[in-house]
């Protein structure tokens, strides 16, 4: 009886990823709360354990605890390993282990596999995983060999070697969690550890299918319109990023304003790279001009690009709705880009996600504001910026903090943990989990249009 009821539930595909996710991050933090976990041996609550494995998973960077001294190097092994399954998603991670045992991917294995890499056909869909795959782990290998040419003279051979692929790792998948103590504030005059982890930032956070198209160049003489559509937005975001926090904090003492000309251009860049989704940081955030700070905010929700390790509500999104603006003040009824039509349903879902990101954000914050209310952060209380600040930060999976995070009440925590979690497995995403579809009209109905005043 039970079987055949079991036996008609059926769970699409996006179901299966937001509980997978959930799956994986409960798991990691029922590990991290062993005593094996932590350098003292003491047990971790469950709270913090909960946030460092939510924050792994969601490729966030986000931490209650200090990640160089409070876990023991089976935990931070653990903390790594989260990072890399939640950066590619658990069903890459699946798909691996199935093709190593030799087994077939089913078809409703693909279904879940385009839905979590974000393809557009399922075609070809195990061959893109392992494409992804093996790209990954190319990339985060040559990065860490570049990294440990400066980690293991410092450190020696063997926690030179840990460092550099734990870092490598952790920028590849744009999640920010280091082992240095204080971020990359150590190494805001080394241009090799800077421009190695950048690059491996802006390889994550633009995309596989991009990467896939990029790889391709070289037998096709045309690339896709989505590939150039992301180059040109990521170029923008970053040149855009670069020159504003340079102009900001130019003459700001306790960021970069005792630099060289090529030190605060080497951390302005830095911070527009890792300000859209890393979390890594080279200058002390909590001093930044305030015209800075608003300029996180904005570089913290755009995010990253679609299908990649990233966060936030993606580059396309922001700019599909910029050309949509345009095209409207021009009078022209369809989006162009490139010579190119872009269909209404993809219109409607960039709105979409724009509107239910900008309306959880607002909430988390009004929450924090309440749960948040009497926190003291080195004896003040936390401004309305920093919780701002916070929420965005978790929203977009970014992981950068004003330095209230540790500082965060119980409840504040919890609702850190759950805007992590909607922010990696997307807010459209999780309505579609959580929500019954209704079937497309079958009459093609359309009711008489009605007027409404705007503006």
């Amino acid at each position: 009886m039970s079987k055949h009821i079991l036996g008609r539930i059926k769970i699409k595909p996006v179901q299966v990823l937001a509980l997978g996710f959930m799956a994986v991050l409960l798991i990691g933090a029922g590990i991290l709360m062993l005593p094996i976990s932590t350098a003292t041996g003491e047990k971790t609550s469950f709270i913090d354990a909960l946030f460092t494995s939510t924050s792994a998973v969601c490729v966030t960077g986000l931490v209650t605890v200090d990640t160089a001294s409070h876990w023991s190097y089976f935990g931070k092994t653990v903390i790594i390993f989260l990072i890399q399954i939640g950066g590619l998603g658990f069903m890459s991670f699946a798909t691996l282990f199935a093709l190593i045992l030799g087994k077939r991917v089913s078809l409703k294995e693909r279904l879940i596999l385009q839905e979590a890499v974000n393809a557009t056909y399922i075609s070809g869909i195990v061959k893109l995983v392992k494409y992804i795959l093996s790209f990954t782990f190319a990339i985060e290998g040559i990065g860490a060999a570049i990294l440990a040419t400066q980690f293991i003279p410092e450190h020696g051979l063997l926690k030179g070697i840990y460092f550099s692929i734990f870092h490598a790792i952790s920028a590849f998948c744009n999640a920010g969690f280091d082992l240095i103590g204080d971020s990359l504030f150590p190494y805001q005059n080394n241009a090799v550890v800077i421009l190695t982890i950048s690059a491996l930032i802006i390889i994550g956070g633009i995309g596989f299918a991009v990467l896939l198209d990029l790889f391709n160049a070289s037998q096709s003489t045309r690339l896709y319109t989505h590939t150039k559509f992301v180059l040109v937005l990521t170029a923008i975001l970053l040149v855009t990023g670069t020159v504003f926090i340079f102009i900001m904090e130019y003459n700001n003492p306790e960021t970069i304003g005792n630099m060289g000309f090529g030190g605060k251009l080497l951390n302005s860049f830095f911070a527009s790279v890792s300000s859209r989704t890393a979390g890594f940081y080279s200058i002390p955030l909590e001093y930044l001009t305030t015209g800075s700070i608003f300029l996180y905010f904005i570089l913290m929700f755009i995010g990253g690009s679609p299908g990649s390790t990233a966060g936030g509500v993606k580059t396309t999104t922001i700019g599909l709705i910029c050309l949509t603006v345009v095209s409207g003040l021009r009078g022209k009824e369809d989006t162009e880009l490139f010579k190119r039509r872009i269909s209404k349903d993809v219109i409607y879902k960039a709105f979409s996600i724009l509107f239910l990101s900008l309306m959880i954000v607002v909430a988390i914050t009004m929450l924090l504001s309440n749960t948040e209310a009497d926190t003291l952060v080195n004896g003040e209380l936390v401004p309305l910026e920093g919780i701002i600040f916070e929420a965005i930060s978790a929203f977009g999976t970014v992981g950068v903090t004003l330095g209230i995070t540790p500082y965060l009440s119980f409840v504040g925590k919890l609702l850190i943990i759950l805007t992590m979690y909607i922010g990696r497995v997307g807010p459209i995403t999780l309505v579609m989990a959580i929500t019954r579809q209704k079937k497309k009209n079958a009459g093609n109905i359309k009711y008489p249009e009605a007027k409404i005043l705007i503006g």
